[in-house]
């Protein structure tokens, strides 16, 4: 993914800080999505665990829903039932 400017937005760059970054922010949802849970919820619990974990960066609704695409164009994240259900790969 690319943004207006033209830089890279999945990994962290000169631009974008590592806790920011769309893998990084992917990563948060992973570890919050315990069971199936709407958009709605997966926002608000994103947002409770970064304030418990010190991130004190914005994050914006738009760059978690990012985020989301990410997980799912890597398969690690579906939609069922308009729940957001975490994909369990095993190597």
């Amino acid at each position: 993914m690319v943004n207006q400017r033209g830089q890279e937005m999945i990994l962290p760059t000169k631009g974008i800080p590592p806790q920011r970054s769309l893998l990084a922010v992917g990563a948060q949802v992973l570890s919050i999505l315990d069971e199936p849970l709407t958009v709605s919820q997966a926002w608000l619990r994103l947002k409770a665990w970064r304030d418990e974990h010190s991130h004190r960066s914005t994050l914006p609704f738009w760059w978690f829903a990012l985020s989301l695409d990410v997980l799912y164009a890597i398969g690690l994240l579906e939609m069922q039932n308009d729940l957001l259900v975490r994909v369990n790969r095993s190597a």
